[in-house]
């Protein structure tokens, strides 16, 4: 999910394997480094790996995930964006990052494996919503206010969690894209065309 201008799991959690790896530091120790690592390149829509659903991810690929995740986290932060799905950087991994602190506090990074919304609010919150797939798009999306998560951390723990707000909002348009759904098919089809064709033509300019 991009940041806005200024202006304006699994389905049988008890059947799935445990993802848990030993490990030596802390899982996010990557991060006192970031700025240094190159990011992965984020496709852009209407790249076909963003209308795919993607597998759960399995014990045996948590290696191969963890070695992404610096990657994916510079390309986020330097977007700058708030969440970055699997699917974006060309992965069929149900997995996504989200950090929706502060440009000027401390990050509070998440790494969601497998998640699934246990259970939404009837209140719905209209938020104005951008992605790191279709570049300075910017649209209001209505979705439940506040939710409830649950997936698989990094050490392989099951974590429940409540979100409401922005962290809500991000959670479920991070979710949307391990479905193969972009923020824009929230939208009228007017609305939704005509974001799409502009996108395209900025993006044809920007190519020459």
């Amino acid at each position: 999910m991009q940041v806005l201008p200024r202006e304006m799991l699994a389905r049988d959690w008890h059947k799935q394997p445990s993802l848990a790896t030993s490990q030596g530091m802390s899982e996010f120790d990557f991060l006192s480094g970031i700025d240094a690592v190159p990011p992965t390149p984020i496709l852009i829509a209407p790249a076909p790996v963003l209308r795919q659903v993607t597998r759960d991810v399995r014990a045996e690929d948590m290696t191969f995930l963890r070695e992404q995740l610096p990657g994916m986290f510079s390309a986020m932060y330097k977007a700058p964006g708030i969440g970055l799905a699997a699917p974006q950087v060309g992965l069929d991994m149900r997995f996504a990052l989200v950090d929706v602190a502060e440009e000027d506090a401390p990050r509070e990074p998440m790494v969601l494996i497998n998640p699934e919304i246990v259970t939404d609010s009837e209140q719905m919150a209209v938020r104005e919503e951008g992605c790191l797939s279709l570049p300075n798009q910017y649209a209001e999306v209505i979705r439940p206010e506040s939710i409830r998560v649950r997936y698989r951390d990094l050490a392989g723990e099951i974590i429940e969690r409540d979100a409401d707000g922005l962290l809500a909002t991000c959670i479920q348009h991070e979710m949307d894209h391990l479905e193969g759904i972009l923020f824009v098919d929230h939208l009228s089809t007017l609305k939704r065309n005509m974001i799409m064709r502009r996108l395209a033509k900025e993006q044809k300019l920007r190519r020459r």
